[in-house]
């Protein structure tokens, strides 16, 4: 476990150490959530789910050279095994 000294400035603003920051990928704009229990506060990341799964899935297509255009194939020939066929 690592304490940190950090000063509430005059805003009630906290600015949290570098380290942290890097260590939690933590940019301006991300939502940190806090919990009070008695006089213990706890910051937490709280990273929207969804802008993080489009950046890894990006990352991954870039990754494979796969394009939007052959995700939406592979999912439609997957749809086509998978649906029971009317007859």
């Amino acid at each position: 476990m690592q304490t940190y000294m950090i000063r509430l400035r005059e805003r009630g603003q906290l600015t949290l150490p570098q380290k942290i920051r890097n260590r939690l990928a933590l940019e301006p704009g991300d939502a940190l959530t806090l919990v009070q229990i008695d006089d213990l506060i706890v910051l937490s990341p709280k990273q929207p789910t969804i802008p993080k799964l489009a950046k890894e899935f990006s990352k991954i297509m870039d990754e494979e050279s796969v394009s939007l255009a052959d995700l939406l194939d592979g999912l439609e020939e997957e749809r086509k095994k998978t649906t029971p066929s009317q007859h």
